[in-house]
């Protein structure tokens, strides 16, 4: 897929290499942007990269897409919610494993 900017450069992770919903959450503003209607802000980030690991990236909007509000209230929704599309779409790489101690 042609990206309108690359996954891992300035525009993409801030010169840092940034993954899953992080990368989401910085094109938003905490204050200004909620509550936020997740189909308008698909249509206007849906075509961006998301580094889900060291190998894949995806189109935002296979993310979005997946998330069944149709708005939420604030960053903490957000991630939730974002969080859940993510398991959802096989887009989660990270699995806690209960702990054996104590």
């Amino acid at each position: 897929m042609e990206w309108p900017h690359g996954p891992d450069g300035e525009a993409g992770s801030e010169g840092k290499r940034l993954y899953g919903h992080a990368i989401l959450a910085k094109k938003l503003d905490e204050d200004e942007d909620f509550p936020l209607s997740i189909e308008t802000f698909a249509e206007e980030v849906g075509h961006h990269p998301i580094r889900i690991d060291h190998e894949r990236v995806v189109p935002a909007a296979e993310i979005l897409d997946a998330v069944e509000e149709d708005e939420v209230e604030d960053i903490v929704s957000f991630h939730r919610a974002v969080g859940r599309a993510m398991r959802a779409t096989g887009n989660w790489s990270y699995e806690l494993t209960p702990s054996s101690s104590g």
